[in-house]
Parts: structure tokens; sequence; C-alpha cells
């Protein structure tokens, strides 16, 4: 049985690294192909999901939650319907938004544990 596969990529040019390396990690020692995109466009997103056929998006929210909302009408208009979890600087008011999106999110202090389960979740794989 292949790996779930997901890519994970950067919403924002804050100049922060540490928590996407971290997560991308966990999920890459939680069983899972990790494609880190980094700093990408909600275009490039959409491309390389529909290209690498993966089961999951992780988004990396640097704060502007707008950004995010942008890359879910891409990923739509380009008929990608896989899966997204958000993590990051996310306000607790764009929780509510984004949830209603679909998108899990994860805000600072989220658990890594938590952010693979729900990985697990999102691709119906188990550990």
């Amino acid at each position: 049985m292949t790996a779930a596969r997901i890519l994970v990529a950067k919403t924002s040019l804050d100049g922060h690294w540490r928590g996407i390396n971290v997560v991308s990690r966990a999920l890459r020692d939680g069983g899972f192909e990790v494609i880190l995109a980094g700093m990408v466009t909600a275009d490039t997103i959409a491309r390389v999901a529909a290209d690498e056929d993966v089961d999951l998006i992780g988004l990396n929210v640097g704060g502007r939650v707008e950004v995010v909302e942008r890359i879910l009408d891409t990923l739509a208009e380009h008929g990608v319907k896989t899966p997204v979890f958000a993590g990051g600087t996310i306000p607790h008011y764009a929780v509510e938004k984004l949830e209603k999106r679909g998108v899990r999110c994860f805000p600072p202090g989220s658990s890594l544990d938590d952010i693979v389960a729900c990985a697990r979740e999102l691709t119906g794989t188990v550990a």
C-alpha cells in the first residue's frame, strides 16, 4: 500500500519556516509522503495538487486568511476537490470562517499528534 500524499505550502510571505518544517516532518514520520512546496501562489498549489495527485493539502497560514480563501476558490475553479487543513497564525475569528468552508484548522499550540490524526482521518489512512 502506498502512503497518502500531502501537499504542504505556505500561504504568505512571512519568513517563518520552523512550523511548516516541524509539521512536515511529523507527517512524514506519521507515514505520509510529504510534498513541501514552500511559498507558492494559489494557481501553483492547485496545479501541484492535481499533477501530484495528492490526498490532502496542508496550508501554513501567516495570518492572512483572505489568501487562504483565495486558494480555496482557486482549487474549486480548477476542479480540485482534495481536502484541506490549515495551521499557523489563524486568528480566532477566522477559524470559524475557514471551518465553514470545510477546512480543519490548527492554530498555534495545536499538538502534532492531533495534526497527524486529522491527516489520517482526512485521507482515510490508519497508523
